[in-house]
């Protein structure tokens, strides 16, 4: 029997954004489903934030799936990558909105959440993990001529950097009992997923998507 041709490098690129991808999706469940149950329990909005931004990522990474299955076509990907870079600006942008009303709202009514052990955990975690992984996703995407592995990297890369806003605004409240540092990183992070969604929505694709 003939022994299987070797994967070509695209090929080989696509495996591996697929891996991550898989990898994404299953991290932001379970940082989700910790976030908004911790973040529910003490009243705090950046962390509630934190956990709708991994539902977004998950929802960003199960487009990026739906991209990345679209190579077996073989041929242009470009249209493919354009409808999948726009759905994951759209991500952006609902996070934005709903985080900025709802930090709005704990200002105005000066509601103080308490302490929350978990959420600094899990937000000291995220900040080890999500930097990994969106710099891998990123190596990938020269290979792949893909802007929406972009996109979505950068999705990674946001709640890297939202890890570190959490933790500031969470440990600002446990250790010093300000209140207030929990909505304003809720509106922090507002604000940079809506950068992100505008971004993303004028994102060009890259030169080479229809290599295939």
């Amino acid at each position: 029997m003939a022994a299987s041709a070797p994967a070509t490098p695209r090929a080989q690129a696509v495996r591996r954004a697929t891996l991550l991808n898989r990898a994404t999706i299953g991290w932001n469940v379970v940082e989700g489903v910790v976030a908004l149950a911790a973040g529910v329990a003490v009243g705090s909005v950046a962390l509630v934030g934190f956990g709708l931004d991994s539902a977004v990522e998950v929802s960003a990474a199960a487009v990026l799936a739906w991209r990345l299955r679209q190579e077996r076509r073989g041929g242009c990907m470009a249209e493919f990558d354009r409808r999948a870079t726009r759905a994951i600006a759209v991500c952006f942008a609902a996070l934005a909105a709903y985080v900025a009303v709802e930090a709005t709202v704990q200002l105005a009514r000066a509601s103080a959440p308490a302490a929350s052990s978990v959420g600094l955990v899990l937000a000291a975690l995220s900040l080890l993990v999500m930097p990994a992984l969106a710099r891998a996703k990123l190596r990938l995407a020269p290979s792949l001529g893909s802007q929406a592995v972009v996109a979505e990297a950068r999705q990674t890369m946001l709640c890297a950097g939202l890890s570190g806003v959490l933790l500031a605004g969470l440990g600002l409240n446990a250790a010093l009992g300000w209140w207030w540092a929990d909505p304003v990183a809720g509106l922090a992070l507002a604000a940079v997923a809506g950068f992100e969604a505008v971004r993303t929505w004028r994102a060009e694709t890259l030169s080479d998507t229809c290599c295939g």
